[in-house]
């Protein structure tokens, strides 16, 4: 195996002495925290603004929680509302959220020639959602290697096709707003209609749908895929995010073809051709990215149920983008496979998986379904809206998507809190803030009660 492979296979035993005070799990939340309050801090400012009024701490806050958690849902149009200062804080803001805090905190450290502790790459394990401490360093190096040049890439070729329709400053800034944007799996746009305008120029399209697929797939894979250059070498996680993307991305786009063929207030006015290319870039986007060829709000209700599931499911772990991850759901269907067969391994690609990942995929999808069906209740509640259209806005939140009906903006104050509350839940996962405010135990208990079964099912 080549030297990333080598190194996944490597573990480290950590001396107590060693192990910091405050867990990753806590760090991460408060170090996420912190760049929010600061972003929503610089976004409260008058210059952010167009009409050089503030907006407001909370719609502020509400914009820079969105920004970092690489959302995309707005309470204030970004196009027409926000000053080039503030879309630009914006911009920095998902840039941070897209790489991680501690991505970020590193590039940093290696820049001014600081060594990296070992408490460094705890934190910075929790925050690329790694299981080894080893190469850690390096794949923060790939991280910022693979940004540059895909970002860069996406630029270039924006630039070329915004230069047709304005001048080339103001193509250069769209370009890089844009390109940024879409790696980040952000969604945040300043056409002031997403990309419903350029629905026919399909190479803009095809831009932004490679870049969210590149964003949506994850560092280490990207990373995997630039070492190895062979399919059959690849590690059984990569092999699951590559086959699990194409099929939902494949899935995604037969069925919203299927379904909105006809729509007139969607595909129905569209040649058979066009009718293809936005049916695939709207299967593409609730892969956590946002953008929109066409209006989410016309959608038919089963599009909108379709679009929920696939923005719950989202992309691969230690990407840019947001979901319970593909990983996830597919370590799930393996066990019920498993169950079902009576077997007590969960297998995937003739290898047996770690007896707790089972049950951490099933914990983490049972707390992100809470999470949703809590939030849409309250919702339900303090908002006039529908039940389809609140989940919706919910579940794109959770999913860290950006797309949305139209309801955001009208939320009441303790509605945008609520979102603001679910989409941090997404960022930084479910099963980690859980973690960031159990209770540090030690040891796994010096006594087990007696055991009782229980009829199930």
């Amino acid at each position: 195996m080549a030297m990333l492979s080598r190194l996944k296979t490597t573990s480290l035993q950590l001396p107590v002495s060693y192990r910091p005070q405050l867990s990753p799990a806590r760090f991460l939340v408060l170090g996420y925290l912190g760049v929010i309050f600061l972003g929503g801090l610089l976004l409260s400012l008058p210059a952010a603004t167009v009409q050089g009024k503030s907006m407001g701490i909370l719609d502020a806050v509400f914009m820079a929680t969105s920004a970092v958690c690489v959302t995309g849902l707005s309470v204030v149009d970004t196009a027409r509302d926000l000053s080039t200062m503030g879309q630009v804080v914006v911009l920095f803001l998902v840039q941070i959220g897209a790489l991680g805090v501690m991505t970020m905190s590193t590039l940093f450290a290696l820049i001014m020639g600081r060594r990296i502790t070992l408490r460094d790459r705890l934190f910075l394990q929790e925050d690329l959602n790694q299981g080894y401490l080893a190469g850690l360093v390096r794949l923060v190096r790939y991280c910022i290697a693979f940004t540059s040049v895909i970002q860069g890439i996406g630029i270039l070729s924006l630039w070329f096709w915004f230069t047709r329709e304005m001048p080339w400053q103001k193509a250069l800034y769209f370009a890089v707003f844009h390109s940024v944007s879409a790696f980040g799996n952000a969604g945040f746009d300043i056409t002031g209609n997403s990309l419903e305008s350029y629905l026919l120029s399909h190479p803009v399209v095809l831009t932004i749908a490679l870049l969210i697929i590149c964003g949506g797939l994850g560092f280490s894979v990207m990373a995997e895929l630039y070492q190895e250059r062979s399919w059959r070498r690849l590690s059984l996680q990569s092999m699951i995010i590559i086959r699990a993307t194409v099929l939902l991305i494949a899935i995604g786009w037969a069925a919203i073809g299927i379904l909105e063929w006809s729509n007139p207030a969607t595909l129905g006015g569209l040649s058979a051709h066009d009718k293809i290319w936005a049916s695939f870039f709207t299967a593409v986007t609730p892969r956590t990215a946002g953008f929109s060829v066409l209006s989410t709000a016309a959608l038919s209700k089963a599009t909108l149920f379709l679009v929920m599931g696939l923005m719950f499911i989202g992309a691969a772990p230690g990407s840019t983008g947001g979901g319970v991850k593909v990983t996830t759901v597919v370590v799930i269907l393996a066990g019920l496979r498993g169950v079902i067969k009576g077997e007590e391994d969960v297998n995937v690609g003739e290898r047996r998986l770690p007896r707790g990942d089972f049950a951490k995929a099933v914990t983490i999808v049972a707390l992100s379904l809470l999470l949703i069906f809590a939030i849409t209740g309250i919702l339900l509640v303090t908002e006039d809206n529908s039940l389809m259209v609140t989940m919706f806005e919910v579940v794109s939140a959770f999913g860290t998507v950006g797309l949305s009906t139209g309801i955001t903006p009208s939320l009441s104050p303790l509605g945008k809190l609520l979102l603001m509350t679910t989409m941090f839940a997404g960022r930084i996962g479910p099963m980690t803030l859980a973690l960031a405010f159990s209770q540090n135990k030690t040891g796994t208990g010096r006594y087990r009660y007696p055991e009782e079964k229980i009829s199930l099912g």
